[in-house]
């Protein structure tokens, strides 16, 4: 995977802040008139935005938000979304208005939103900046860790109107998670190596809802010292390291469907040598929403199945 295919792929797994230019949107037409039954909200940035008493006109500009929206009941009120936006199916129903870097402003402004979600893993707070001085109640969440995600979850919900549906499934998530924590508590760590990046490697770094589903699954990251949250990672350091398990995503985030996802120039570690190459769902491993859990899951399954059995 070329250096420019890496990018690309951080947009689409919404992992990286990346650098945003918007066109100024000429004759945008109005947003949609502020309702007198509004309220205020807190968004991840600490944000105070006004949003309506129960807004039903929600643009959602990151697959996360859209797979959070559908998990809390709020599906059926979403205008639009991206061309990123493909899960649960319903969300390929929906009007798309560009992807996560480069949305079409005045097609959002044409919608009449009463809520834009912005998620600064795919957009910097630029976007809230444009869309909130042009009149659109803006809520920007960030989640770096699980547990920011549950919290961006119950937030998310508290700007919809859904506080109480946020709040239960965050709960219920919560309770798989200790589930999974428990059933591995106290077994040996093996190390593991994450590939979120191939050509050249890239991986996971220390605080990444990545590093954390690693932990909790029971492992110990390789990469969890290195301060960048997703940074590019040599193969001689990876040897070095001898991490007895890799995780490598599935092929549609980045590797070719003939691509094993695993560089020759790692092939003399105990996780290749020995075939310990977990494959999952990268949807599950890289999206910061519900699904981080199945991710989780899936990962314990693999580095400790005795655990579960």
């Amino acid at each position: 995977m070329s250096t420019h295919s890496f990018r690309r792929l951080f947009h689409f797994l919404l992992c990286a802040a990346c650098a945003l230019t918007l066109a100024c949107a000429q004759s945008a037409p109005p947003a949609a008139p502020a309702t007198s039954a509004t309220r205020e909200v807190v968004d991840d940035l600490g944000r105070h935005v006004q949003v309506a008493a129960r807004p039903e006109r929600i643009v959602s500009l990151a697959p996360n938000i859209t797979e959070i929206l559908f998990a809390i009941g709020a599906g059926d009120r979403i205008v639009a979304t991206t061309s990123f936006c493909t899960f649960p199916p319903e969300a390929a129903n929906t009007t798309k208005i560009g992807d996560t870097q480069r949305p079409d402003v005045e097609r959002i402004l044409a919608l009449k939103p009463d809520l834009v979600l912005v998620s600064t893993a795919s957009q910097l707070e630029s976007i809230s900046e444009r869309l909130g001085a042009l009149g659109v109640p803006t809520v920007v969440t960030t989640a770096k860790g699980v547990d920011g995600v549950l919290t961006s979850i119950e937030r998310i919900g508290v700007a919809t109107g859904d506080a109480q549906a946020a709040t239960a499934l965050a709960a219920k998530l919560r309770e798989r998670i200790e589930a999974v924590r428990s059933a591995v508590a106290g077994k040996p760590a093996p190390k593991v190596f994450a590939i979120v990046g191939n050509e050249p490697l890239f991986t996971t770094g220390k605080g990444t809802f990545l590093d954390d589903l690693i932990r909790l699954a029971g492992g110990a990251s390789i990469t969890a010292d290195e301060t960048n949250e997703w940074p590019q990672y040599s193969a001689e350091a990876v040897i070095a390291r001898a991490p007895d398990f890799m995780v490598v995503p599935s092929v549609t985030h980045g590797f070719a469907a003939t691509d094993s996802g695993v560089p020759a120039s790692i092939a003399a570690t105990p996780a290749v040598r020995n075939n310990r190459i977990i494959r999952i769902d990268g949807d599950l491993l890289m999206r910061p929403g519900p699904r981080l859990v199945d991710g989780l899951e899936q990962l314990a399954r693999a580095l400790h199945p005795e655990a579960f059995r």
